[in-house]
């Protein structure tokens, strides 16, 4: 094949032409939006406009809005500058969530994926102290929809907050933080097509809100630090575009399900983890007994498709996933799975493309022919 097709959205987006225009605008202007004189006001309006912006994606006020260098760093906040003792996180959580504090105590998953809300209960029950509890909002490997409205209530009732990561679910879910009843919410524009390098956590108004790092004040002094300005205003031109995008969600749900049976078909042994639950329209986790995650990949890479181990690390390497283990797949089975996610510039042409390509590699397994 001479052309590559991308199935990797969760990992990040293909920058959107727009946020890609509306950088390069901003990078023809100087100007910190923290200066008085009329440069620094002009930067520090497109600042506003673009928190602006974001807001609107989750239905949020503006002034409740902290710009943050990304996902993690806005988890971090969260989880770090809240001021609760006691720290409770599903065991599916992204390892920004997982790592950020040493205390954390890990609410274990049901087989479907989402959160055991029984064990959250009791765990919350014999917590002595003010709580915060973490539970993002879909999954990142099998794009797993938690029930948010039962854990707030479950939450609710025990006194504690709670803090969503929401980063992969901007842009393909419907995200109102009201209805949600969450204390916080973080964001991450490279998973809606904006730049990497950026992302913003939503504080209910009121919510005291420790800093991390200290210095100019800014993002009202949540947040010290020069504000990355084209960043910002690339996150909030693919924040306008990705509210859109909901509205294609049946369409890429429709594309899915047919490359998941397409696969199940040829090889009836093959898992879609998660499948139980609801889940995100774009995402889906094969996991296929016969061939490990590392040998899908490369054979895959090499036929031209780029997809994803959910459990690959900084490193590039993969290892096995934290997230099926915690759903209770046998051990045999962590290091197998391999993840195909859909997005903005995605075409139907190319997940079935990658239908055959997959199933292609499974028969040559079977023959006993070189596979990567």
């Amino acid at each position: 094949m001479t052309r590559r097709i991308y199935l990797d959205y969760n990992a990040t987006a293909p920058v959107r032409p727009v946020a890609r225009e509306a950088m390069v605008e901003l990078l023809t202007q100087v100007g910190n939006a923290s200066s008085v004189h009329s440069e620094g006001r002009t930067a520090r309006a497109a600042r506003e406009k673009a928190r602006e912006a974001v807001a609107a994606l989750i239905g949020a006020r503006p002034a409740d809005i902290v710009f943050t260098s990304g996902g993690t760093e806005a988890n971090a906040l969260a989880l770090r500058g809240s001021g609760c003792g006691s720290l409770l996180v599903s065991a599916g959580e992204h390892p920004s969530v997982l790592e950020a504090r040493c205390d954390a105590q890990r609410v274990p998953l049901a087989a479907d994926g989402r959160i055991d809300c029984d064990a959250l209960e009791a765990l919350l029950a014999d917590t002595q102290e003010p709580a915060l509890l973490s539970v993002q909002l879909a999954n990142n490997e099998t794009g797993v929809i938690q029930p948010i409205g039962q854990v707030v209530e479950v939450a609710r009732a025990a006194g504690a907050l709670v803090h969503c990561d929401a980063v992969q679910a901007a842009g393909k879910l419907p995200i109102d933080v009201a209805s949600l009843g969450v204390d916080l919410l973080s964001l991450s524009a490279h998973k809606i097509g904006g730049p990497q390098g950026v992302g913003a956590l939503w504080v209910r108004s009121g919510l005291e809100l420790r800093p991390l790092q200290r210095g100019g004040g800014q993002e009202m002094r949540r947040r010290s630090g020069t504000e990355n300005l084209p960043g910002i205003v690339g996150f909030a031109a693919a924040a306008e575009e990705a509210q859109g995008d909901v509205q294609r969600s049946a369409t890429l749900a429709a594309w899915r399900d047919a490359m998941e049976q397409r696969v199940v078909s040829a090889e009836p042994q093959t898992m879609i983890a998660g499948s139980d639950a609801p889940r995100l329209a774009n995402t889906s986790c094969l996991v296929s007994p016969q061939l490990t995650a590392e040998l899908q990949l490369m054979a895959l890479d090499l036929a031209g498709f780029a997809i994803s181990s959910g459990a690959a690390c900084s490193s590039g390497k993969v290892g096995h996933s934290h997230v099926l283990e915690a759903m209770g797949l046998p051990a045999r089975l962590l290091d197998k799975a391999v993840r195909v996610s859909l997005g903005w510039a995605s075409r139907e042409e190319d997940v079935q493309a990658f239908a055959e390509a997959w199933v292609e590699l499974h028969r040559r397994r079977r023959s006993g022919a070189a596979v990567a």
